[in-house]
């Protein structure tokens, strides 16, 4: 009986040897297939970190605030920015920025690697917009442009515009903001909005009231507010920023004398649905902006001015002058007295 167990344990040696030979040959299999299947990988993911992509024209990405990474990769390669979205996920998740990718509105035309989109995203390299408001625009030619710029309807802008406490908040005296939205290009993220743009122009404004213009303007008698009167109204007259330290001073003039300022663009901003022509009839026509018909200054700013006007206001030329006649050309003829501005008026004006 014990010749059958000697010779079965004699028989599973060899069968024992005959096993681990095709487990080793399965594990060397595995671990070749590991490797070349690492090395695959390996170049598939230097091909894709190394490749630029080119995306097939302007392409513009609008991440709205708390979109997940996986939505913003699958965006991105929708688009063709990046060629993997999953890729592009795990390498913002290996370079610790999957939580930091900024919201708002992004614009791809050159080619780029998927770090740089990445690196644009983190970093909030958002498409920008410019919006230009030359002097003297009044503040229904603002909102005009504000709603032709897309930002909200002319109703709403003037809505805006005329905020009570908007106007309190940067101690405006009036019911309106008129006169303080500065005249200036402004470049704002793509996807601000009105309130955002008019803000900006109330911080220039304020930026540009400085306390040595404020002094200056002291010393003529005129408050925060009077300067800003006078500085549009002379941004209106004149034709030549040249020219704005002498009409300042025809007007400082005039208000020292107590004699009407005379200013024809202060009667057209009081006429409603002006047409173009001024007439005797708006000049008789007594309103709070009439300043043929009222002393002193009118009610309030006509238009925004800009920098030059302001400090031509603080500091007026010394001249004697009290009247001005324009050329025709944007130029303006000075008189210190009546009869020399007559003179004027009929050779400039009448073509005698």
């Amino acid at each position: 009986m014990r010749v059958p167990h000697v010779l079965t344990f004699a028989e599973g040696c060899p069968t024992i040897a005959v096993m681990k030979r095709p487990l080793l040959w399965v594990l060397r299999t595995i671990v070749v297939g590991l490797a070349v299947a690492a090395v695959v990988c390996g170049l598939l993911a230097s091909r894709f970190l190394q490749t630029p992509v080119a995306p097939s024209g302007e392409q513009q990405v609008r991440i709205a605030a708390g979109t997940p990474l996986l939505r913003i990769a699958a965006q991105l390669e929708r688009h063709g920015i990046v060629s993997n979205g999953r890729g592009f996920v795990l390498l913002a998740r290996w370079q610790g920025l999957a939580g930091q990718v900024q919201a708002g509105e992004y614009l791809f035309v050159e080619p780029a690697r998927p770090a740089e989109v990445l690196h644009r995203l983190v970093s909030g390299d958002v498409r920008m917009v410019r919006y230009t408001f030359p002097e003297g625009l009044s503040l229904k030619e603002t909102a005009a442009r504000i709603a032709t710029a897309g930002l909200a309807s002319e109703s709403e802008v003037m809505e805006l515009l005329n905020d009570t406490e908007l106007a309190r908040r940067y101690q405006i005296p009036a019911t309106s903001l008129e006169g303080y939205l500065f005249p200036e290009t402004y470049t704002l993220r793509s996807d601000s909005n009105a309130a955002e743009l008019v803000t900006a122009m109330l911080e220039q404004s304020r930026r540009h009231l400085t306390p040595e213009l404020l002094t200056a303007a002291a010393a003529r008698g005129l408050d925060r507010h009077q300067l800003v009167i006078l500085a549009s109204i002379i941004q209106k007259e004149a034709g030549h920023d040249a020219e704005m330290p002498l009409i300042a001073a025809v007007f400082h003039n005039r208000l020292r004398r107590g004699m009407p300022l005379q200013a024809d663009p202060t009667v057209i901003y009081g006429i409603a649905d002006f047409d173009g022509n001024l007439t005797r009839k708006h000049l008789a026509t007594p309103t709070p902006y009439n300043t043929y018909q009222m002393r002193g200054l009118p009610a309030g700013p006509i238009a925004s001015p800009g920098s030059i006007a302001l400090h031509a206001t603080a500091h007026p030329a010394e001249t004697d002058a009290l009247y001005f006649v324009s050329r025709g050309d944007g130029s303006h003829v000075f008189s210190k007295t009546l009869s020399e501005h007559n003179r004027a008026v009929r050779r400039y004006q009448l073509g005698r």
